[in-house]
């Protein structure tokens, strides 16, 4: 059953043999544990990357603190803006606003002619720094630039307006012009 190996010099091959298959699976280890590591690594840089951008989607974002309309019919819409809690700086310049009314569909860079920007408190009117910054945009319809052939508002229209950041975050508005009582006894 067992041969019993008398020749000194074979029983020395059949060690080389071994160690050589042993120092080949050694080498597709090191090499498959190699790949792993650095796809682990691509993973992770990506993923990182996947979170900040999402994270800036999220945080970067403005608030409309309030919005009114003017004019009869409504031509002109002054939103007030601050960023948001936790937001970085937002440049104003980078941000882009739509607005979507009764048959109108107008995409713009809040620094377009028609778009004005003035301080109410802060120290710039392209950039909301601080928590307690506040900027006036003045949005005038049917314009003579990017709003050109935007519709006025009438008592029963609606529009809504989207403004989105250099980051991608979005905020939105919602305009609606209220149908006006003509006697209190009416109702």
């Amino acid at each position: 059953m067992f041969e019993k190996i008398i020749n000194e010099e074979e029983r020395g091959q059949v060690g080389i043999g071994t160690l050589i298959v042993f120092i080949a699976m050694v080498l597709v280890a090191a090499i498959a544990a190699g790949v792993l590591i650095n796809t682990a690594g691509f993973l992770q840089t990506q993923a990182e990357a996947t979170g900040e951008e999402s994270t800036a989607q999220v945080t970067n974002n403005v608030d409309v603190v309030s919005a009114v309309g003017t004019g009869d019919p409504i031509d002109t819409v002054t939103l007030v803006l601050k960023k948001s809690s936790g937001s970085d700086p937002i440049d104003l310049t980078q941000t882009e606003i739509q607005y979507v009314g009764p048959g109108d569909v107008v995409t713009a860079q809040l620094d377009d002619g028609d778009v004005s920007r003035s301080v109410v408190s802060g120290s710039s009117a392209d950039i909301l720094e601080a928590q307690s910054d506040r900027i006036e945009v003045v949005i005038t319809l049917s314009g003579s630039n990017g709003f050109s052939g935007t519709s006025t508002l009438t008592a029963g229209d609606e529009a809504e307006i989207t403004l989105t950041t250099a980051s991608g975050a979005q905020t939105y508005e919602t305009l609606r012009v209220g149908d006006p009582a003509s006697d209190p006894e009416d109702l």
